[in-house]
């Protein structure tokens, strides 16, 4: 089993170049960002503040293209991605531009996790009708892909109509980046894993045991092979014993919170953490 760490840094924390090096040095096998360009003032939809985040997070958090950027330089292994970006948010062209230079860079080591947002205050703020998000990241997930992987892209649908174009640099993974969507194990989540992603990042990882099934019989449903699907807890906090529970449900890779802080804080998480690996390596 893998195991890699999600931080959700802010302008006064340990930068991201530095924590992508601690966590490279320390053999864990990913670093994830998380994103919100902003928290609106007004509190009807108040931020969900689990277990290692702080409302501080939601305020302070960086930008995870720009500050994974600034880690490519500093690591050489370890899967760099976003955990999760709110792709509804986002211009798909721009997007798709900045994630290609991300996997480019980084020798195809680049993966975007997505999800579709919760706050509906913060979608709105980007002009986005909240009620359809699902519908418009999916389109911009395939627009998105035929930038990435055709010579002359194009794409016409409801949201993005794209006329044949040339976009490099084109990722160094085809055709596509490797594509994770966040979120719970409703159906609308599950059913856009199976439509159009190379995996589920269930947040916190509860409740697997009777999602998988369910993930699977949309993913065979679709005409995909559900071996071709990961299942990534992500957010989690780890011990031998949940690593233990979720090796016996096939899973091969999981993601541990790691509270945010300055460099010494974060470094006595992290060799916390690490006590796991051996754990974790010893699963299959």
């Amino acid at each position: 089993m893998r195991l890699g760490v999600t931080a959700f840094l802010t302008d006064r924390d340990m930068t991201p170049a530095a924590l992508a090096g601690a966590v490279e040095q320390r053999g864990f096998f990913s670093l994830y960002l998380p994103e919100h360009t902003h928290l609106p003032v007004r509190a009807d939809v108040p931020p969900a503040l689990v277990e290692g985040v702080r409302m501080e997070d939601y305020r302070r958090g960086l930008c995870p293209l720009v500050a994974l950027s600034t880690a490519v330089a500093t690591t050489e292994r370890i899967v760099l991605g976003t955990g999760i970006l709110l792709a509804a948010q986002h211009d798909p062209i721009d997007l798709a531009k900045q994630v290609a230079t991300l996997d480019h860079l980084s020798g195809g080591r680049f993966t975007l996790g997505i999800g579709f947002g919760w706050n509906r205050a913060e979608a709105e703020d980007h002009g986005v009708d909240f009620a359809r998000r699902h519908a418009i990241v999916r389109e911009y997930l395939l627009c998105m892909q035929a930038l990435w992987s055709q010579e002359q892209a194009e794409f016409h649908g409801e949201f993005v109509d794209l006329p044949p174009a040339w976009a490099w640099p084109k990722p160094v993974q085809q055709p596509r980046v490797r594509v994770l969507i966040g979120g719970g194990s409703g159906d609308a989540v599950l059913g856009a894993v199976a439509d159009y992603a190379d995996g589920w990042m269930p947040i916190g990882g509860s409740g697997l045991a009777d999602a998988i099934p369910r993930l699977h019989h949309l993913t065979e449903e679709g005409g995909r092979n559900p071996d071709d699907i990961a299942v990534i807890p992500f957010g989690t906090i780890g011990s031998p014993a949940k690593l233990e529970h979720y090796a016996a449900l096939g899973i091969s890779e999981v993601v541990l919170r790691v509270p945010s802080g300055n460099a010494d804080e974060i470094h006595g998480e992290l060799d916390s953490l690490a006590a796991l690996l051996p754990v974790a390596a010893a699963l299959t």
